[in-house]
């Protein structure tokens, strides 16, 4: 049962800044459920893949808490939460990856398909040979060759194509328990910025 449920959605253009306003969201949370930090026993981590930032700033928040509070901790895949809060069926989640990729896992029910993966928008249309949902930032994004090759996209406005508390809480858990030290984000394509040599 999900008892709270807080999100920073930024306007279209304005950076995440999720460092800021991460704890305030988890306090404001658990108010709200009637529950306080010593209630915690299990932290459920959402490891990506996303934004390099941002990956980074929930594991290493996960990874303390879970210190702090001694819970456990679980390692959750964003696009399988995606997956999964979308529904019944065949289902694509597909984030906007930046430089004109996406992230891409294909679900049919428990089964994993395919993925995780980064694609170009055109080999996109590989994903729909069989009925299909396509959810997430990068279904709107790449829509068009999507709805092309034959998938369905929800409206751009639905919470289909956000990750919720609700899918992410219930893979957690079940999922396997990590060791705190060894949780870690999954990029799954190497950062932009690379060191100089």
């Amino acid at each position: 049962e999900l008892l709270a449920e807080r999100r920073h959605d930024p306007a279209e253009g304005e950076r995440p800044g999720h460092q800021p306003q991460l704890l305030a969201l988890c306090a404001q949370a658990l108010e709200e459920a009637g529950v306080t930090w010593g209630d915690v026993t299990r932290i459920g981590a959402g490891v990506g893949p996303g934004t390099f930032t941002g990956l980074r700033i929930g594991v290493a928040t996960a990874r303390a808490l879970a210190q702090g509070l001694g819970a456990e901790v679980a390692a959750v895949s964003t696009l399988e939460a995606l997956a999964r809060g979308a529904g019944e069926g065949r289902v694509a989640a597909v984030l906007d990856a930046r430089r004109g990729e996406a992230f891409v896992a294909v679900w049919d029910g428990d089964r994993r398909e395919l993925g995780p993966e980064v694609w170009r928008p055109e080999a996109l249309a590989r994903l729909c040979g069989e009925p299909l949902r396509a959810v997430g930032d990068g279904a709107v994004r790449f829509r068009a060759v999507l709805e092309a090759a034959g998938a369905t996209v929800p409206a751009d406005d639905s919470d289909l194509h956000r990750v919720g508390a609700r899918a992410l809480c219930r893979l957690a858990a079940t999922a396997p328990v990590v060791d705190r030290d060894a949780l870690v984000p999954e990029y799954v394509r190497a950062p932009d910025a690379v060191p100089r040599r």
